[in-house]
């Protein structure tokens, strides 16, 4: 795993220590848990403030009010006070927000951030986290299985399966036009509400493997339409396509075949 440079296995446990949070923070996708109940948010980010700055006692808490003040947070001042049931689930989720960015990171990686809220505060912490970064300057890495959030917010996408990346590209060319048959069905599962009218919504065949007893092959050639004799017994390496682009597959859509009608 190499960040800047270096390899992350190779740091011992008080250099990962320096790093998560200062270099590294991560913004989870169940803030009631990611949050300890048992202490006020207020102390919750002066202890991240006290562990990767050099502020005073005084200025940590001037940069808590700062940075729930970023978050959208109502009378911030007053709220550093209040412990985390004390807050709605959109409340919740920026403060975790607000801790990631205490130490202003250069990485934030989100697990599925929204999934425990509702729509419309789904996009109102998505758009939040778009304006936060570009303000910090950070880069984020977002895990979700939402491809609409994925070709809203992101520059770039790794798709995986069974916890390998089967397709990587720029997100817009990846959309238009996947190499990969699991890609592809992906795309093509999702509900569009104009074009051609189907009777059916398309869905890929089978159930995913279980990580305990993987296929000898490709983990997917149980379920692709397009396996091979090749894909049964042979794992594919990744290998580059055109442009930036790259796929683990022995037998990809050709020159990526366009994903019928996906509205992006």
């Amino acid at each position: 795993v190499i960040f800047r440079g270096e390899d992350l296995l190779k740091k011992s446990a008080e250099e990962m220590r320096r790093i998560r949070g200062k270099e590294i923070s991560m913004i989870f996708q169940d803030p009631m848990t990611s949050l300890n109940p048992l202490q006020t948010v207020g102390r919750q980010l002066d202890e991240m403030l006290a562990l990767h700055t050099s502020l005073s006692a005084s200025q940590r808490r001037n940069r808590a009010v700062e940075l729930l003040t970023e978050v959208g947070i109502p009378n911030p001042a007053d709220r550093l006070e209040n412990y985390p049931h004390q807050f709605s689930g959109g409340m919740r989720q920026r403060v975790v927000i607000a801790i990631a960015l205490a130490a202003n990171p250069g990485l934030i990686i989100a697990d599925e951030p929204t999934t425990a809220l509702d729509v419309t505060v789904q996009a109102q912490i998505l758009t939040l986290m778009e304006n936060l970064v570009k303000k910090f300057g950070s880069s984020l890495i977002l895990i979700t299985h939402d491809l609409a959030v994925v070709s809203e917010m992101t520059h770039r996408v790794a798709v995986m399966y069974c916890g390998r990346i089967v397709e990587e590209g720029p997100t817009k060319e990846l959309i238009r036009a996947p190499y990969h048959p699991y890609t592809m069905g992906l795309l093509e599962s999702i509900p569009r509400m104009a074009g051609t009218r189907l009777p059916r919504l398309p869905q890929i065949p089978g159930m995913v493997p279980s990580l305990f007893d993987l296929p000898r092959g490709c983990s997917f050639e149980p379920r692709c339409p397009r396996a091979t004799a090749r894909c049964r017994e042979e794992i594919p390496e990744m290998r580059r396509m055109t442009g930036n682009r790259r796929t683990a597959c022995h037998n990809p859509q050709t020159a990526g075949k366009e994903a019928a009608d996906y509205d992006r």
